[in-house]
């Protein structure tokens, strides 16, 4: 092979080709780190854009950019039935590549070079995720792999690509055939007279033109009355896609000659190939206009996939603020249970009347609110209050109420999460998380008993020196718990003193004026405060732990951030400024 393609090719794509390999190489690095895990619309065809745009980095614009002096890679691809195989065959003059008689053909590409330019393609220096194998054309069957065939038949400085059918039946074949010819330098497209106007050529056609990608066309098996209007009209078609500069090489519909096109009738397409292999000039004007305008399309590919990627960050977002709301929602309505004094009703309501009695004590209270303290110390002296049913019924009370909203945040948060874009798939995947944990009630029963716990030391604390006084030993440390959670509940507490109050409103009123006469006013706010505040604190850490069921499955499953995006937008404008 001729040198000097190096440096033709080199001055026209950049002229610092060391900044250019980097920023493209920055690009690859950075397209990969883009996810796209969540189901959004248009979700497929921006991982399909993704992964082809990866594959043609790797395949042939990062390759091509270390070597700009490698052969011409001529990737031969068309519709089932066109004759790619046999094509190829003519044109190396022997057959490098079986015929398939049945499609889809489930094969290894065929990949024909001249016996010095082995080195180019024995290793994975273009299609690095493609097998590299040996063997004749009836032996290799893994489509993973592609063949090498050295031929002195085929000139140095270019070789052929034999492609699966571009619509296939098989998607598998779909997929390998756009990558190799996204990995081509020359994109040898084949058709017939019969199919030259289907759509799925014509769109990768469409695309090529949009990449400038360097394209010639064989029109095969044209019967000879027809081959000048089905000539004119192919080329009316490919100006209209901004392929107007494409060579187009007319193969008559002839019968075969030990399988192969007759030399005549093929010998143009050789000959034109024979020549690109031998003019470095003419080879590297070819592979120019392919790199160029491949590199042209990374900006507009990469701007697309930074937007896919924001769609999933900002769909991320949403997923967060679902089990972010719903919990908080369910802390508020607990505050809102603790404090409105619905906790004190029903059987709470029982166990307090049974604890104080209706008849002379509350007579006493309905003389007046303001003489409760007076009357207290006279009334318990030398009597024990026993206060565990009510504070059981406390208990159970407020272990309901918490339970209860943890349960409806849990099942808040998945349906919030089946509605929001690319949640459903989620939940569908975890559905666990549409309930509480299977131990939460247990749970709720010991955070109860830890704030039971701490209201009873910080009676004991507060007492101090009181512990002696009549008033503390009547209630005992237990009753002055039990009282002061009756004021942790009620919405009535803190009423001034000397403020009417009903017998049956004035459960938390009276607790209050108890846990006074023992502590005074000013202890007794700082203490329900204290414990309310406490209880809430408690109820927070219990529900950001269920809420975290939720974040560790978007951490695992939806790692998407806006670093990369930044970072892959900076690396295309590297490579446009580069290039």
């Amino acid at each position: 092979m001729e040198d000097g393609g190096r440096g033709d090719t080199l001055g026209a794509v950049t002229n610092d080709p060391t900044v250019l390999l980097a920023a493209v190489e920055r690009l690859r690095a950075s397209a990969g780190g883009v996810g796209l895990p969540l189901d959004l619309e248009g979700v497929d065809q921006a991982r399909t854009a993704r992964r082809e745009l990866e594959q043609q980095l790797d395949d042939y614009v990062l390759p091509r950019l270390r070597s700009l002096d490698a052969p011409l890679l001529a990737v031969v691809g068309g519709s089932t039935g066109a004759g790619k195989s046999t094509l190829v065959n003519s044109v190396v003059g022997e057959e490098v590549s079986r015929a398939g008689v049945l499609r889809p053909t489930t094969r290894a590409s065929v990949l024909v070079h001249h016996p010095d330019d082995a080195r180019w393609f024995t290793d994975t220096r273009v299609l690095p995720g493609l097998a590299r194998v040996a063997g004749d054309a009836a032996e290799v069957e893994d489509p993973g792999a592609v063949r090498l065939v050295a031929s002195a038949a085929l000139p140095a400085g270019l070789a052929l690509l034999d492609a699966p059918d571009i619509d296939s039946v098989v998607q598998a074949n779909r997929q390998l055939s756009k990558q190799l010819l996204s990995a081509a330098d020359l994109w040898l497209f084949v058709t017939t007279a019969a199919r030259y106007a289907d759509a799925v050529p014509w769109d990768l056609l469409r695309e090529a033109s949009e990449r400038g990608t360097s394209v010639a066309i064989v029109l095969n098996r044209v019967p000879p009355e027809a081959m000048e209007q089905v000539r004119v009209h192919l080329a009316t078609m490919l100006r209209e896609q901004g392929l107007g500069q494409s060579p187009i090489f007319t193969v008559p519909d002839v019968d075969l000659e030990d399988g192969l096109i007759p030399g005549r009738s093929s010998e143009r397409l050789r000959g034109w190939l024979h020549s690109l292999a031998s003019d470095s000039r003419a080879r590297s004007v070819v592979i120019r206009r392919t790199l160029a305008g491949t590199l042209g399309s990374l900006d507009a590919r990469a701007a697309a996939l930074a937007a896919a990627g924001r769609g999933q960050v900002e769909a991320l977002e949403v997923l967060h603020e679902g089990p972010e709301q719903a919990y908080r929602d369910a802390l508020e309505s607990v505050g809102d249970g603790v404090q409105d004094g619905s906790l004190l009703r029903g059987e709470v309501l029982a166990r307090w009347h049974e604890l104080v009695g209706t008849g002379e004590f509350f007579r006493s209270i309905e003389a007046g609110v303001g003489r409760v303290r007076d009357r207290l110390t006279s009334f318990f002296t030398g009597k024990e209050l026993s206060s565990e049913p009510l504070g059981e019924a406390l208990q159970t009370g407020a272990a309901a109420l918490i339970t209860s909203h943890g349960q409806v945040a849990a099942s808040t948060a998945a349906r919030a999460w089946k509605q929001a874009p690319g949640g459903r798939r989620l939940v569908e995947e975890h559905p666990r998380l549409s309930k509480a944990t299977p131990d939460f009630t247990e749970k709720v029963e010991r955070l109860i008993r830890d704030w039971q716990r701490d209201i009873l030391e910080m009676v004991q604390e507060e007492a101090g020196s009181r512990r002696a006084t009549a008033r503390y030993l009547a209630f005992g440390v237990n009753g002055l718990g039990v009282l002061l959670m009756v004021v942790v509940f009620s919405a009535t507490a803190f009423i001034p003193t000397g403020a009417e109050v009903a017998v049956g409103a004035g459960s938390a009123v009276l607790a209050q004026r108890l846990l006074e006469a023992v502590f005074g006013d000013e202890a007794v706010r700082k203490m329900a405060a204290r414990a309310r505040e406490d209880l809430i604190a408690k109820v927070q850490a219990l529900y950001g732990e269920e809420q975290a069921r939720f974040e560790q499955v978007l951490a695992e499953a939806v790692p998407v951030s806006d670093g990369p995006l930044r970072e892959l937008e900076s690396a295309a404008a590297d490579v446009e400024e580069a290039r």
